[in-house]
């Protein structure tokens, strides 16, 4: 006995819809008595009878885009007004870390960038991911000290 002289079927034959009663699927082929689901080229995905369909009765979610990064962005005047009010923080290095505890930022923000819009008074040692050329260059002018985390 070989495997090509074996007599097995591998395929079913395919059932030929609508040729006569004994064929068992003769007159309307399965597909019942009249309506729109018995014609052709009619499909009814999401339908439910007229009742308000389950995908229009659940409320909308929005959207979450994958890409979206959770940048803190501040403004160097923000944080010479914190300076202002809070001396301890001068001393300190300026971070992610610290601005949390500041409550300057919220705690939901995993990077930090810091942007040149306004005036700087003291000298500020900062840690930042991100930081624009016009803040760099304010920060640097007064002797300030950046340093940038990957």
């Amino acid at each position: 006995m070989k495997l090509n002289t074996l007599n097995i079927k591998t395929f079913k034959p395919k059932k030929r819809l609508g040729r006569g009663i004994g064929s068992s699927k003769g007159k309307t082929s399965g597909r019942g008595h009249k309506g729109q689901k018995s014609r052709s080229g009619v499909a009814i995905k999401s339908f439910e009878g007229g009742q308000m369909p389950l995908y229009r009765r659940l409320p909308k979610r929005g959207f979450k885009s994958f890409n979206k990064k959770n940048i803190a962005m501040i403004n160097i005047s923000k944080i010479q007004n914190m300076i202002k009010k809070n001396k301890d923080l001068n001393s300190s290095k300026i971070n992610l870390t610290n601005l949390k505890k500041s409550k300057l930022i919220n705690s939901k923000y995993d990077k930090l960038k810091i942007l040149g819009s306004g005036e700087i008074i003291d000298k500020l040692d900062i840690e930042t991911n991100y930081i624009s050329k016009s803040a760099k260059e304010k920060i640097e002018k007064k002797g300030g000290k950046i340093t940038l985390i990957k």
